[in-house]
């Protein structure tokens, strides 16, 4: 019965990959969503253990040396992880002047009680206290103005905190954001809002709340980005609802699929039992 771990190893799979684009079609409204997907790999007994296991015997031959698997019969699926799909997502006008989308690929650089955070979520809204904060109630930072070279090193203790660069705005007053992230208002710039690209945008780990987590600042670029901010318009998640459903649909006939196999592995082995005790 060890052979039935491998459809069973699929079926897991399949559950994995169900679970994740549930996930992705629940956050299809979700503003600056980013849906994940899975990568799957097959593990191969001959791959693992050499061929040593797989040699043709020094003996006399009998019928079952002539097929061998080279271990095939105890390969499994194995999920070999997640990564999260940042393609662009449609810039949806709400005509809202706190709104912002971004278009390309640079995340608003937020303070949380973990620490900060970046997100691509643009619905904004100004907070008692003046202080411009996403829907969840993150505060909005302001860019560093250092040179990349002193956000390094010795260098960096000497810059302000996350605490000192929260975007604070004056209440009554219209607001203008260019496409750079500078706030005006009829007092002139009062701010700017800190946007950021990554070397490399896979290098970022996903948290709750749309919020993601630079592992390390040399990853972070800070000066001339290619990103722009548009005021008055949010972007969506970039799910295709219809491409989800049909992938969904297809991860729940496999698993059926596979849940046929099992029952007809326990169906053999259940018959082979009760022949045997015929005997």
């Amino acid at each position: 019965m060890k052979n039935i771990w491998v459809p069973l190893s699929g079926q897991i799979a399949q559950q994995r990959k169900v679970e994740t684009i549930a996930n992705n079609v629940a956050n299809a409204n979700t503003a600056g969503f980013k849906k994940d997907q899975l990568v799957f790999k097959e593990h191969l007994t001959a791959l693992s253990k050499g061929s040593d296991d797989i040699h043709i015997p020094r003996k006399e031959f009998s019928p079952d040396d002539f097929y061998h698997t080279q271990g095939a019969e105890n390969a499994y699926v194995d999920v070999a992880g997640s990564y999260t799909n940042h393609d662009q997502g449609q810039l949806v006008p709400t005509n809202n002047p706190f709104d912002v989308a971004l278009n390309g690929k640079g995340f608003i650089e937020v303070l949380t009680p973990q620490g900060v955070r970046y997100t691509r979520t643009g619905n904004l809204s100004l907070s008692k206290d003046g202080e411009l904060v996403t829907s969840q109630g993150f505060k909005v930072l302001q860019p560093m103005t250092a040179k990349p070279e002193e956000l390094r090193g010795p260098a960096a203790e000497a810059l302000p905190s996350p605490e000192e660069r929260i975007l604070k705005l004056p209440h009554n007053q219209a607001i203008t954001i260019s496409r750079e992230g500078g706030v005006l208002t009829r007092q002139g710039l009062v701010g700017s809002i800190s946007v950021v690209e990554f070397e490399d945008v896979h290098a970022l780990r996903k948290e709750g709340n749309n919020l993601f987590i630079n592992p390390s600042e040399a990853n972070a670029k800070r000066v001339e980005l290619a990103t722009t901010v548009n005021q008055g318009f949010i972007e969506g998640s970039n799910v295709n609802a219809v491409e989800e459903m049909s992938e969904l649909i297809k991860a729940h006939r496999h698993f059926e699929s596979i849940q046929k196999a099992i029952n007809a592995y326990d169906s053999v082995t259940g018959k082979a039992v009760n022949d045997i005790n015929k005997f």
